[in-house]
């Protein structure tokens, strides 16, 4: 799909399911090679949009608490639409964060208002309920650029 194609949420969480079984590989990028939940939201960046807006510096697992910064939410605020959190739908990028007070860490893409695909350490991609684990640690959401109905 070019850059200039409508992208359609349904467009957005086929390709996000087409990653399923792909396994977590940190700071990969490669459907059914290896990914991490940013690296699942970028290749579907490419895949729909076109080339990536920016590449991201390497980064360690614990690199949201050694830097103390909302690193990940800064660059989600850049190249997506910010949204209502109490009103994403599919096809819309989800943050989460783990700990209170700890800088958000996470990322999946919903599938529907219940679940979402998102990679995982020591997993591999799935599809997953939101459930009240995963619900209470969304911090926002987001829309892909140029999303249509």
């Amino acid at each position: 799909m070019s850059a200039k194609e409508i992208v359609t949420r349904g467009a957005i969480v086929e390709e996000a399911r087409r990653w399923i079984g792909t396994p977590y590989r940190h700071q990969a990028s490669l459907i059914h090679v290896g990914c991490d939940c940013l690296g699942l939201v970028r290749g579907v960046w490419r895949a729909l949009i076109g080339p990536e807006p920016e590449t991201p510096p390497p980064y360690s697992p614990d690199w949201a608490e050694a830097l103390g910064a909302e690193t990940l939410a800064l660059a989600a605020h850049r190249h997506f639409a910010a949204i209502d959190v109490r009103a994403f739908r599919e096809g819309d990028v989800l943050l989460f964060r783990f700990r209170d007070h700890a800088p958000a860490k996470h990322l999946g893409i919903a599938t529907s208002a219940t679940h979402m695909v998102h990679a995982h350490g020591g997993a591999c991609v799935a599809e997953a309920p939101i459930g009240s684990h995963w619900r209470k640690r969304i911090v926002a959401a987001f829309e892909f650029p140029g999303v249509a109905d």
